[in-house]
């Protein structure tokens, strides 16, 4: 028999998804179980898992019966080629099955699937005169449709968003006062609705309409911090959508007023552009840029001052950056291994900076620092005191890499096994990682002793 497109899906494959959506469903029950704070977004996606279990469930009870039965084709889907049960009419005027044009523009995309024309807007009207043939078509022979489940989309926008959406662009090219209530409201608004983050995508121009009050302010214009604050605020928020992200990378003026806000913002507006550039760098492209602007410099001077809000934006910031072998090289240029040693041995953020110094550490001149800054004796405290594996492991790590450069250390760690068997504990209880990385410096000594002794 000729295939059906869903009627004839494959029941392994829905069996499958129902057992994966019913282990999703677990965990998040269980998650919020013990979160005391109760999570929103675990609720929610636990309702998504939901819903998409029961659309799943009222498919399989309708296919058995509708497998058998060729439809119309102006009753199918032109993405999905199913039969539609919640058809919907797009800019252009073609209908699709909502679950199918919302993944597809969920995707990033801003066109029409048939037409290929750019969507002037992405709101989806219900097509109610082809939902009521359907069903007609469905009751003629004895086939019951279910009702259509609305998943949560959260990148969907009503017009009437979009309207507010283009005032609030328009008055930030407005007077100082219609901008603050301007970018105090987009703040607000990207930050709440995944729909406002999206909508800065479908143009350039409105990131662009977003800056221009800073791109025009003075730096040091302290009754303008509050609105600069604002502002990168909402750039950081629109910066979560993966979407959008390579898109606000390479805006010409975001990197620059992103340094601007590190050099000359409230503390709070620092963070935020400190974690803008996180946000952004998640992307290699943006690494390289971020990279080239100076702003790795920036940040070291940040993390150096040692603002507790600041520290773990900047921190992340750094190590994400340093993903790339050229910033590596450009934040030992910058200074970053004598602030991150400093922070270390003030046990500031021991995790995630010893993280960053480890990678470093693949940089010959950051290994020649650490020794001219006694890293060794810091580092082997650290080892004693963390009971945490990871910390262990990049300890032992630098150290391993120290040993092999500059062989004077080796008395120094020499005394350390001597008195406390640090890393003969380590390389029994460690990490496979750290293991290796103990032998190794163990193997060094033994040989070192062997040939003090054979001379």
């Amino acid at each position: 028999m000729a295939k059906t497109g869903v009627f004839d899906a494959d029941p392994a494959a829905r069996a499958a998804r129902a057992t994966e959506l019913k282990k999703e469903l677990q965990r998040l029950v269980r998650f919020i179980a013990d979160d005391e704070e109760c999570s929103v977004e675990a609720i929610d996606h636990a309702r998504e898992a939901l819903l998409a279990l029961r659309e799943l469930n009222a498919r399989r009870r309708s296919s058995f019966s509708l497998r058998t039965l060729a439809c119309p084709e102006e009753y199918r889907c032109p993405i999905s080629k199913e039969l539609m049960r919640d058809p919907v009419v797009v800019a252009t005027g073609q209908t699709y099955d909502r679950p199918s044009i919302q993944k597809w523009l969920k995707a990033g995309n801003r066109t029409c699937p048939q037409t290929q024309q750019v969507l002037s807007h992405t709101i989806l009207t219900p097509n109610h005169l082809i939902r009521e043939l359907i069903l007609k078509w469905c009751k003629g022979r004895g086939v019951e449709l279910s009702e259509p489940v609305h998943c949560i989309d959260e990148d969907s926008v009503t017009e009437a968003e979009r309207d507010r959406f283009l005032s609030l662009l328009e008055k930030m090219s407005s007077n100082i006062s219609e901008q603050k209530e301007a970018a105090k409201e987009l703040r607000s608004l990207t930050k709440r609705m995944p729909s406002f983050r999206a909508l800065f995508g479908e143009s350039p121009d409105a990131i662009t309409q977003l800056l221009s009050p800073l791109s025009e302010m003075q730096p040091q214009s302290g009754t303008n911090l509050d609105l600069q604050e604002d502002v990168i605020t909402t750039l950081l928020n629109l910066s979560i959508h993966d979407n959008n992200k390579k898109l606000v990378g390479e805006i010409p003026s975001v990197i620059p007023l992103l340094m601007d806000a590190l050099r000359s913002g409230t503390i709070e507006t620092r963070s935020n552009a400190a974690a803008a550039l996180f946000t952004l760098s998640a992307l290699d492209s943006n690494k390289a840029l971020i990279g080239k602007s100076g702003a790795i410099k920036l940040l070291i001077d940040l993390l150096d001052e040692g603002h507790a809000l600041a520290m773990t934006d900047v921190a992340s910031a750094i190590f994400n950056l340093c993903i790339v072998h050229e910033n590596r090289g450009r934040a030992v240029r910058d200074g970053a291994v004598g602030v991150i040693l400093d922070k270390i041995a003030n046990r500031i953020h021991v995790d995630e900076l010893l993280a960053i110094l480890a990678m470093l550490s693949s940089h010959q001149r950051a290994i020649e620092e650490m020794c001219e800054l006694e890293a060794v004796p810091c580092l082997l405290g650290v080892m004693r005191e963390t009971s945490c594996a990871r910390n262990k492991e990049n300890c032992i790590a630098i150290l391993h890499t120290i040993c092999f450069t500059d062989r004077t250390k080796l008395k120094e760690l020499r005394e350390e096994e001597n008195s406390h068997r640090t890393i003969s504990e380590l390389a029994k209880n460690g990490t496979s990682r750290a293991q290796r990385k103990a032998n190794g410096i163990l193997e060094r000594l033994n040989r070192a002793i062997n040939i003090t002794h054979t001379a």
